[in-house]
């Protein structure tokens, strides 16, 4: 990286630390980083690794990209349908960022699911905001809860959930043709989603 590079990149990572109301001990924490090094890097005196970027988008809650992103344009803006950032998943889902960053009231996703495919083979978590399933096309199941608690809802074209974050929660389709949905979650949560191991059976 070039000296102007490193200087952009600490102004962003400064800027979206303060719009996250966190102090530099608090994002070195989140990043497992030492807060000399976070001020070091936002003053535009050091780099960092991929993995420690890595670190500190999550605790940002933002993705690496957007450290580089200088477009920062607040008001209408367009998103085409072939234009969405599509997030790493498993194979035969897809989920694609709708909500322009830098993130701030809500965010929201776009995802297709094809037959057989789900958003992992256990539920997760992501923080304790709302969040709201919206089917397009097709049909899903979203599962709430772990185990015997669990709550199944089928749902169709049209068909929403609405529940918290910090909920266990996983979506397949087990339907015959791909599935469409949408995701709106307010608050915007962590990047990292925090996966459930199944409770011992005896």
């Amino acid at each position: 990286m070039t000296e102007s590079e490193i200087t952009r990149l600490g102004v962003r990572i400064q800027a979206y630390r303060k719009m996250r109301r966190m102090t530099v001990r608090g994002l070195a924490a989140d990043a497992q980083a030492s807060p000399s090094f976070i001020s070091q890097l936002e003053r535009g005196q050091t780099s960092a690794s991929i993995g420690m970027l890595r670190r500190i988008s999550v605790a940002l809650g933002i993705t690496v990209a957007d450290l580089f992103n200088d477009d920062d344009e607040v008001g209408h803006r367009v998103l085409r349908r072939s234009e969405r950032p599509e997030l790493p998943m498993r194979p035969g889902t897809r989920k694609y960022l709708i909500s322009q960053r830098p993130l701030q009231n809500l965010e929201m996703y776009a995802g297709e699911f094809d037959p057989g495919a789900s958003t992992g083979d256990e539920p997760f978590t992501h923080g304790d905001s709302q969040e709201i399933l919206l089917v397009v096309r097709g049909e899903v199941t979203l599962r709430l809860g772990l185990d015997d608690a669990e709550t199944g809802h089928r749902l169709g074209p049209g068909d929403s959930v609405e529940y918290r974050t910090s909920v266990p929660h996983r979506v397949i389709n087990d339907g015959p043709e791909t599935a469409e949905v949408i995701w709106v979650v307010s608050p915007p949560t962590p990047s990292t989603r925090t996966p459930l191991p199944p409770l011992p059976r005896g």
